[in-house]
């Protein structure tokens, strides 16, 4: 069973290695150093009033994903960008829909109006996710993202609230 909670800095350490596996792996996410559990702590700490983290673990308590949202400087204030990852090899597994429900449920309490993902164009699993929870493309930025010595289109996707 999956059980869905807010994170917290105690997470960190299981949150960043599921991570840098999604980043060492490539092909994924923008992100191209690792993160280190201090890193994370410091993110959560930073979002203050207008950002949510939510964990997603097994019953034995092994963490399966992570999904955040909070503001972001290229945004207008009724919108957050948000970020989701899966340990590899767990996707559709619906971790990805349990976690996406807490984090649509915060971002109304927020106050957001809408929530932006921008995702790599080649993350066919990741375009595919955020279309399935009802978000659609509204941007495209060419050659946004460096991935292995190239450059890579971004999709910017939204979901209205």
């Amino acid at each position: 069973m999956i059980h869905i909670r807010h994170a917290s800095p105690l997470d960190t350490r299981a949150m960043a290695d599921l991570l840098n596996a999604i980043i060492e792996r490539g092909g994924t996410t923008a992100m191209t150093e690792p993160v280190s559990p201090e890193i994370l702590s410091d993110w959560i700490g930073n979002d203050g009033t207008r950002g949510a983290w939510h964990v997603a673990e097994d019953d034995s308590g092994a963490l399966l994903g992570f999904q955040w949202i909070g503001p972001h400087p290229d945004l207008p204030p009724e919108a957050c960008d948000i970020a989701t990852f899966t340990r590899i090899g767990q996707t559709r597994l619906g971790i990805g829909a349990r976690l996406f429900e807490a984090t649509k449920h915060a971002a109304r309490d927020l106050g957001y109006a809408w929530i932006n993902a921008a995702i790599r164009a080649d993350n066919t699993g990741g375009l595919a996710y955020y279309q399935s929870r009802g978000f659609e493309q509204w941007h495209r930025r060419e050659a946004a993202v460096p991935a292995d010595g190239h450059h890579v289109d971004q999709i910017l996707m939204r979901c209205n609230l």
